[in-house]
């Protein structure tokens, strides 16, 4: 390692630092050289006061410019740019450190790394304390970095969109692939095949070799060529059976009871923790076969509403269940709720009685718990660990509305796969709340989000949320993640007036597309608010009035209908020039 090399760690046991300052002491602890210079400057001109030396004025001067070059001049800037990227709000920039949970205080450990500016940031989990927007702010933060990094993660975003190479650890063993996550997995695939195919070949080898050996040991005119054999199996290098990790028992959990078509309607009049709002008067319904992701930063009342709809959290209003909705709730709080001296199967033990152990233990190996696994006690089982059993044991009630609060949380890859295949192939209705981008992609048909106190629903998939979402705040919408490759790969020879012909008219296209998706965004607003307009009180018996807004609805609707079929064919010719 050079001399100068930085190293910047972030690591779990930061949770075990303890101070009595604010929040924006702690981090300004990154600038302590730089502070402890500062305290010299400000000695400099005490002293100069009363004694304007020379050398006294040069040593400032080189102090100064020192000062200046360690960022000194900017600390408060950066320590606010940094801090409030991670979520902090300037009120809590200057509470006690020591006033917050766990989570917020990793985060304020990684402010403190992060202003370090470090070569080499070693980042151990560093998404599992965040929340969307944070986990955004960081992929960005480390999108332009300029030095070296070694993260371990089990998002799948950041693993795809920030990583050039992959380091697999896996069976006491180091395997290195150049490439991200994605290329990792067909690489992974290509090489385990590769490896099957030499294993059997060596296999076969090794039988027609011992079965030579064995048919003529006994012949004396064979001899020679019996022991040229057996030099020959002695010298071949073994090659290891193939170990395949993780398990491929596929799980499936279906409701033992079909509810009616509408599951419930929330009427939310209002919801307040002391001084803090969290709801203004909104509603929401969920029908039968909704997959809804919760979305947004923590705070906002994802969690609370969860509660709410389950009828464990009081609040003005009302939830309605629909017929026959048998819902069942998970949230990390639940992992307590084990009983530390069971062992895995003994809490299951209800489970077993009803549908016997064997398929408990199939299901339990479906979450990563094979053979003697299940009879490990809940009081040595890790917290991932924990959160699986907590899992199945909520699956397992065969209910036909599932409440998911975190079910992502200290999971590795491997279980979530688990979680996304049986949430695929559940047959009921669910709201899960999660910060796991590759996870809620998979597992989501609508998604809900809260926006200035008002719970909102948006009629799609993930993706769609979040193109919609920087299409309408004028962020240029995210490429789709795909396999990259950090070493150069042969360039295909294209004719040059083809493809300069062809940019032309896909950027003629795309200026089409996107105006015409723009007048369209502009009318659905503007219906939009005429809509809310002609639901107010006012309106009631403004029968004129009305008149004269459907008016304007109506030839909104009419321009839509001409607008949508041209979107659709311009949508599709960009796709096709794209391609």
């Amino acid at each position: 390692m050079a001399k100068d090399c930085r190293i910047g760690y972030l690591h779990q046991e930061l949770l075990s630092f303890e101070s009595g300052d604010s929040v924006i002491e702690v981090a300004m602890e990154a600038f302590a050289p730089a502070l402890k210079l500062k305290e010299e400057i400000d000695q400099l001109l005490v002293d100069l006061e009363g004694n304007p030396d020379p050398q006294l004025i040069s040593r400032l001067s080189d102090k100064q410019h020192l000062f200046e070059a360690m960022g000194g001049y900017n600390m408060e800037t950066s320590v606010h740019e940094i801090l409030g990227g991670l979520g902090f709000p300037e009120e809590v920039q200057k509470a006690p450190y020591h006033n917050l949970s766990g989570g917020w205080r990793m985060r304020v450990m990684l402010a403190k790394l992060l202003l370090t500016q470090p070569d080499v940031l070693l980042l151990d989990e560093p998404t599992n304390h965040l929340d969307l927007p944070s986990i955004e702010w960081l992929e960005g933060y480390l999108a332009s970095f300029k030095g070296a990094y070694v993260i371990i993660s089990h998002d799948r975003f950041i693993l795809d969109r920030l990583v050039t190479s992959t380091l697999e650890v896996a069976h006491q063993r180091f395997h290195f692939y150049k490439g991200n996550y994605t290329f990792y997995l067909e690489e992974k695939e290509i090489r385990e095949e590769q490896l099957k195919r030499e294993y059997d070949n060596q296999q076969k080898m090794i039988k027609d070799t011992e079965r030579f050996i064995n048919r003529f040991r006994a012949k004396a005119t064979k001899a020679r060529q019996v022991q040229s054999k057996i030099k020959l199996l002695d010298k071949v290098e073994r090659i290891g059976a193939p170990e395949s990790e993780g398990s491929d028992v596929r799980i499936k959990f279906s409701p033992s009871v079909q509810p009616g078509k509408q599951i419930l309607e929330i009427d939310i009049k209002g919801k307040r923790y002391g001084d803090k709002l969290i709801f203004t008067p909104c509603k929401a319904s969920i029908v039968r076969g909704d997959k809804i992701a919760f979305i947004g930063a923590n705070g906002m009342g994802k969690s609370t509403l969860l509660r709410m709809i389950g009828e464990i959290e009081p609040f003005d209003g009302q939830v309605s269940y629909g017929t026959n909705v048998q819902p069942s709730f998970f949230a990390q709080h639940q992992l307590e709720s084990l009983t530390q001296t069971d062992t895995i199967l003994q809490e299951m033990r209800g489970f077993v009685m009803k549908k016997g152990e064997t398929y408990v233990r199939n299901i339990l190996g479906g979450f990563l718990f094979s053979g003697d696994d299940v009879e490990k006690k809940i009081s040595v089982l890790s917290g991932g660990e924990k959160s699986r059993v907590a899992l199945a044991k909520t699956l397992m009630l065969e209910a036909n509305f599932l409440l998911l609060d975190e079910p992502t949380n200290h999971l590795d890859i491997g279980s979530i796969e688990i979680l996304i295949q049986a949430l695929n192939g559940y047959e009921g209705t669910y709201v899960v709340v999660s910060h796991d981008r590759y996870f809620l992609g998979k597992v989501a048909n609508k998604i809900w989000y809260i926006e200035n106190h008002i719970l909102k629903e948006y009629p799609g998939t993930y993706e769609e949320f979040e193109y919609h979402r920087k299409l309408k705040s004028g962020i240029p919408a995210a490429a789709p993640v795909q396999s990259v490759k950090t070493a150069e790969e042969p360039k295909e020879k294209h004719d040059y007036w083809a493809d300069k012909e062809k940019r032309k008219k896909e950027k003629r296209v795309r200026n089409q597309f996107e105006k015409v998706e723009a007048e369209i965004m502009e009318l659905e607003e503007k219906k939009e608010a005429l809509m809310e307009k002609m639901s107010s009180p006012d309106m009631a018996r403004d029968f004129e009035g009305l008149a004269n807004i459907q008016k304007e609805v109506d030839a909104i609707d009419l321009r839509l209908e001409a607008l949508n079929p041209e979107w659709e064919k311009l949508a599709e010719e960009l796709e096709e020039l794209e391609n």
